[in-house]
């Protein structure tokens, strides 16, 4: 029913016109990001076979088999107002314009969305997209030289930024406990996800709101 309906887009838009209207999700800067949820051995089907909606992805040295969450997070308040749920294989880039929502002049994102300006899909976008160098070549930078030591301390300015987007991530798998997937198919999952990134808006607002109660 949640699915069908898209009740869980609602409940998300919901809480964040509730946030919005109380002043916290100012909508001037986005941040993008991705992470893995594993699909566990519990989500094959009686003959055995894995979902096929999933799929195995490698990260670093390491395969994992599941789906991508991806979300776009207010850059200053660190609520999520976009999610996009995708097969793990995805790569992030490719997901970058649809976690956006329209609004913000500014995007940061880490290595992996490296060349979104130079995709179709971003190209009527009027943002200044923030991306992270590759580790490699932030390595080679001579901080010894002024533009070098510049380069450095703009790429720390930007991983700041970054770190904001992280953190719903942090609450949905340590705070709520989502690690794997808990449906078939990835309709349902990305349903679930973004009621969980509602609920993890109202956990990191809940401070802020509850003193405007006893106000």
């Amino acid at each position: 029913l949640l699915e069908a309906h898209e009740l869980s887009v609602q409940i998300l838009a919901t809480v964040n016109a509730m946030l919005t209207a109380k002043g916290l999700l100012l909508k001037s800067g986005t941040v993008v990001d991705a992470t893995l949820i594993a699909a566990p051995s519990s989500t094959k089907n009686s003959s055995g076979e894995r979902d096929p909606e999933m799929h195995q992805t490698k990260k670093g040295n390491q395969w994992y088999f599941g789906m991508k969450a991806h979300i776009g997070t207010d850059a200053e308040s660190g609520l999520v107002h976009t999610v996009v749920g995708t097969a793990a294989n995805v790569s992030d880039v490719t997901q970058a314009h649809a976690l956006v929502h329209g609004e913000e002049t500014d995007v940061f994102a880490d290595s992996g969305y490296q060349g979104v300006n130079k995709r179709e899909e971003t190209q009527s976008m009027d943002i200044d997209w923030h991306v992270a160098m590759r580790p490699g070549k932030r390595k080679a930078l001579d901080k010894s030289t002024p533009m070098g030591a510049i380069m450095d301390k703009l790429e720390q300015t930007k991983a700041r930024i970054r770190a904001i987007g992280e953190h719903p991530f942090r609450v949905v798998k340590r705070q709520f406990g989502h690690i794997k997937v808990r449906y078939r198919g990835l309709k349902k999952n990305t349903a679930q996800l973004h009621t969980l990134f509602a609920l993890s808006n109202l956990w990191t607002a809940r401070r802020t709101l509850l003193r405007a109660m006893r106000a």
